[in-house]
């Protein structure tokens, strides 16, 4: 598969023309055109037959690869639309002119003094919408907005009324700047995310560095970042320390400290001191890799919002065509006194108010201005359809450990027994657990904090599912959990134990227990509260001990959560709340979450630190690992489809008014312009706002 530029691409309804005209080829396996990158990914035998194609479509669209045209600087509105400024400018000019001198020009009723002004301006102003509107007559493509200007302008021209004429074909045009200027802004807060790709990778070689591209550093290469460069790969800081700013991956402006050892990802900007870093993932599997490839494809996953009013669109203007000429023609024909010129006025006053224009272009915006938006904050999102979905989210299912917890075991307390003291149990657990790699046996040896002495370890004996059976100093010890000493038929007085709990038994006889807990995230209880202020029902999953996950699940104030559970007991869990028909979320991070991040409907992914398939297979990517980013991501989500929803009930709803007043002769001319124009123009207003969500 390839990826092209599609140059000149300005509208939503144009994308969508070039996609389903592309598909519909027999030489084409795959094509997917994207509006807000005005890029194509296609897979196709005959790359010619598919330009042709194109220029069929939309003449004005150019296919290049992608990366070779002219790399475009800063340019400023004027810069950008420089034609279009100078042609409203000048056909306003010319308007006045015919308005203010009309008295003198009509002292006869054809004057050709009228007729020059008013058909220069009219030229001027609409010879590009003339123009599409016959190429795409000859193409067959009769019914769309550029039809519906021309005829209702040439049919105001043909009953006299050029200023009015004049006057669509002028708003039209401001329409479209304004448009124009409202995707650019939108573009380019998608390539500010897509700059966070490095450009060099300084790789120390032999005691030298060499500057070479991130695409040539191989796993295990050595790569020099000086303050202020931005790191190229994700890899774990083998010598230095430093600042660095992690805002560009996840929207957070603090500063985050990072020494040896730490792991980070590329794109982030190192601040500060000097540091080495040992590379972990080829670039092309990179976290920032991925995080391009998701914008990038983002709007290719529509929402059915937009499906819909792509095919209302379809449908809608050729009724809205057949409608206004059998307002021209019946009327004049079945009631008395009615003249062909009152009834033609007011039905292309209808044509004029009834292009779906402020549909087409403002609800494509608004999910692009979303999906743009929650970049900015750290969330991914991998479609349009996903912020859709997010709105009707009414269950958020956590997974537990790396989720809401920080996967930090530690020895929170040590309880000893029959005479035995708290040193004496950590330092038998600590030699028992020696070999094991477990994150539990981990916290035990970070709390003992000494030396093993190997010489005191004898035989040691896995016991799958319970723990161990060590020899310490020719002692028989057991660690492990509580059916540990059922098995082993030990005497102890407490069988459930808050947290993760390990029993020690020396010879036989119960020493006491060592309690390890699993630390809370920092805002997991800000998190939880979030959803439940909203209304959301949250779970809790987790493979961790009921104990453990009570206690968890009370400090949270999550009431219903399952425990001891293996990865397709979640999905058995998932599917149980997805039949009580309700949208479910599931928020995961690790490798066995993928199963259930694919079935739930809307998968989260803990993005940062989270395991590469989790993020493969989730629908939405949270950079910062951070609990209450999952309310921002259904804030984001319901605040888009609020906009959108607004521009759909404002558009129909003024547009309903203005025919209604036209059919009856109330509306003129200049009021169907604002119907049409104005309301795409506060509609494209309006849609711009979700780039600036707070």
């Amino acid at each position: 598969m390839k990826k092209y530029k599609l140059k000149n691409l300005d509208c939503a309804s144009c994308a969508s023309k070039i996609e389903d005209s592309l598909t519909k080829m027999g030489e084409v396996k795959f094509v997917s055109v994207n509006f807000a990158t005005a890029s194509m990914s296609i897979e196709t035998d005959d790359l010619e037959k598919v330009k042709k194609k194109i220029l069929e479509v939309e003449p004005e669209v150019e296919l290049e690869i992608a990366g070779t045209g002219k790399p475009e600087g800063h340019r400023s509105v004027f810069a950008e639309n420089k034609r279009t400024i100078i042609k409203v400018f000048t056909g306003l000019v010319l308007l006045l002119i015919g308005l203010l001198f009309k008295d003198e020009l009509h002292n006869t009723p054809y004057h050709v003094a009228e007729y020059l002004v008013f058909v220069t301006a009219y030229l001027i102003s609409g010879w590009g919408v003339l123009r599409m509107a016959v190429k795409n007559i000859i193409r067959g493509q009769v019914f769309n907005e550029h039809f519906l200007m021309s005829i209702a302008t040439l049919g105001a021209f043909a009953i006299h009324q050029m200023p009015e004429a004049v006057a669509v074909m002028l708003f039209y045009i401001v329409g479209e700047l304004f448009q124009d200027i409202a995707v650019n802004r939108s573009r380019k807060s998608i390539k500010s995310l897509l700059e966070i790709k490095p450009d060099y990778a300084n790789l120390k070689l032999n005691g030298e560095i060499k500057k070479v591209s991130p695409e040539d550093v191989m796993i295990g290469d050595l790569i020099i970042i000086k303050a202020g460069e931005k790191i190229p790969l994700d890899g774990t800081v083998s010598d230095g320390s430093s600042f660095v700013d992690t805002s560009a991956l996840t929207g957070e402006s603090v500063p985050r400290k990072i020494e040896a050892g730490d792991e980070v990802l590329a794109g982030m900007i190192n601040q500060s001191g000097l540091i080495t870093l040992n590379v972990t993932k080829l670039f092309g599997e990179s976290s920032i890799s991925k995080i391009l490839e998701m914008v990038e494809n983002a709007s290719s996953k529509k929402a059915e919002t937009e499906k819909f009013i792509t095919t209302f669109a379809k449908y809608y203007t050729p009724v809205v065509v057949f409608g206004s000429l059998l307002l021209a023609v019946l009327p004049p024909l079945l009631i008395a006194g009615a003249t062909f010129d009152e009834w033609i006025y007011r039905a292309l006053v209808v044509l004029v108010i009834s292009c779906p224009c402020a549909l087409v272009i403002s609800i494509p915006l608004g999910y692009f201005g979303g999906i743009g938006g929650a970049s900015r904050r750290g969330i991914l999102v991998k479609g349009s359809n996903f912020l859709d979905a997010l709105t009707q989210v009414k269950t958020v299912v956590f997974d537990k450990t790396g989720t809401l917890t920080k996967g930090e075991f530690k020895v929170s307390e040590v309880f000893p027994a029959n005479g035995f003291d708290e040193n004496t149990i950590l330092e038998l657990a600590a030699y028992a657990e020696y070999s094991s790699n477990h994150p539990i046996a981990k916290s035990i040896f970070e709390s003992y904090n000494r030396q093993i002495d190997n010489a005191r370890i004898g035989k040691v004996e896995e016991i799958s599912g319970y723990g161990v059976r060590a020899f310490i100093d020719k002692k028989e010890i057991f660690a492990g959990n509580d059916k540990l000493l059922h098995k082993e038929n030990i005497k102890h007085d407490k069988c459930d134990i808050e947290g993760t709990v390990v029993h020690v038994v020396v010879d036989r006889k119960y020493a006491g227990y060592i309690v390890i807990s699993d630390t809370l995230k920092d805002d997991a209880i800000e998190a939880i509260g979030q959803l439940n202020k909203k209304g959301i029902k949250t779970v809790m999953l987790t493979g961790d001990n009921r104990h453990a996950a009570g206690a968890i699940a009370r400090k949270l104030d999550i009431g219903e959560y399952y425990a001891e559970l293996l990865p397709e007991n979640k999905v058995e869990h998932i599917e149980r709340l997805l039949n009580k028909n309700s949208k479910v979320a599931f928020v995961g991070d690790g490798i066995n979450d993928a199963p259930v991040l694919a079935r739930a409907d809307v998968g989260i992914a803990m993005g940062a630190l989270g395991s590469d398939a989790a993020i493969e297979t989730a629908d939405v990517v949270l950079m910062t690992d951070s609990p209450t980013k999952v309310a921002d991501a259904i804030h984001v989500a319901k605040r888009t489809r609020k906009i959108v929803w607004e521009n759909i009930i404002f558009a129909l709803g003024v547009k309903s008014v203005f025919i209604i007043l036209g059919i009856f002769g109330i509306a003129t001319m200049w009021e169907a312009v604002f119907g049409d124009m104005g309301v795409a123009l506060i509609a494209i207003l309006n849609a711009s706002r979700v780039l600036k969500m707070k």
